[in-house]
């Protein structure tokens, strides 16, 4: 890291920091800090569990629950214990809380405004554009690839959407058990491996590999949320399959894929994978793809 960058990323939270009012005890002009809005804005309408609070905006237990404790305090949030969990707290907005929520959200749309109304049509199109590239690439900032067992609630959650996914684009449809097995004891070591891809807590992406003889794996239930593409996850998810592939011995990996997942053929070809002849009878595939990945055939970068 360049020591010009470091200093460039230090600016730009300093102005944003500025510009927000961070540094404002009454944010938006309202009693409470930034951080105590947030907080409050996150519960919303619906109301939130504090273990998901914490995860998705990346906050310590113990400074989480002194906000909340001031939300509490003044009224505006209320906590209760989940019936099916009561080690696990739900907050929850007061009708008081409900109404800050409101003049917050419209005090926000306002300060938006009064942001864009100084600059010229031009200028707001190039500075909407550069927040739409820097929230994407800030998205990626807490991005988390990690090996989990196909059957926790993460890995779970993410392969119902993929086979949701696949129902709706392949024209008759998907059923799981017509396709190339991918049971949970195949993918875990030493057979295979499940991983996960996270922003903030939140899954966004998944894939697998498994054993399908000496040497061979297969790469399977590859998959990225709509909400998350375009950010280049499904290479950094097959990438982090591939490594996870040599550490199980593969020195090959194979895969199958259907014609209407065209953003997956470009990906497998950019990848490196070349077309094949088909090596198994799975009914959904059109094209099959492999790829040395042993010793003298490195990841190609890209």
């Amino acid at each position: 890291m360049q020591p010009e960058q470091v200093s460039q990323v230090r600016r730009f939270n300093r102005l944003v920091t500025q510009r927000v009012g961070a540094l404002n005890d009454h944010f938006l002009g309202r009693d409470g800090s930034l951080g105590e809005s947030r907080v409050l804005y996150e519960i919303g309408p619906r109301g939130a569990d504090l273990r998901e609070l914490r995860t998705r905006l990346g906050l310590d237990s113990g400074y989480l629950s002194r906000l909340v404790r001031s939300l509490t305090d003044r009224g505006l949030v209320r906590l209760r214990p989940l019936p099916e969990d009561r080690r696990v707290r739900r907050a929850e907005l007061t009708p008081s809380g409900l109404a800050e929520y409101e003049a917050l959200d419209r005090l926000s749309d306002e300060g938006a405004a009064a942001l864009l109304e100084p600059l010229s049509g031009s200028q707001r199109t190039r500075l909407l554009a550069a927040m739409a590239e820097i929230e994407s690439l800030l998205r990626l900032a807490g991005l988390r690839v990690e090996r989990v067992h196909p059957a926790e609630p993460a890995a779970r959650a993410c392969v119902a959407r993929y086979f949701a996914e696949l129902g709706s684009r392949f024209e008759q449809g998907f059923d799981p058990g017509a396709s190339i097995s991918g049971g949970d004891d195949e993918l875990v070591p030493p057979r295979g491996a499940f991983l996960v891809a996270s922003i903030d807590g939140e899954p966004v992406a998944c894939g697998a590999v498994k054993t399908v003889s000496p040497g061979v794996g297969s790469v399977k239930r590859m998959w990225v949320a709509e909400s998350a593409r375009g950010l280049g996850l499904g290479r950094r998810i097959l990438e982090a399959l591939e490594g996870h592939a040599r550490a199980l011995g593969f020195t090959r990996l194979q895969l199958e894929t259907n014609r209407n997942l065209r953003e997956a053929i470009s990906l497998y070809r950019n990848a490196g994978y070349r077309e094949v002849p088909a090596f198994n009878a799975d009914p959904y595939a059109h094209h099959w793809f492999e790829k040395e990945i042993g010793p003298g055939h490195p990841t190609r970068e890209g």
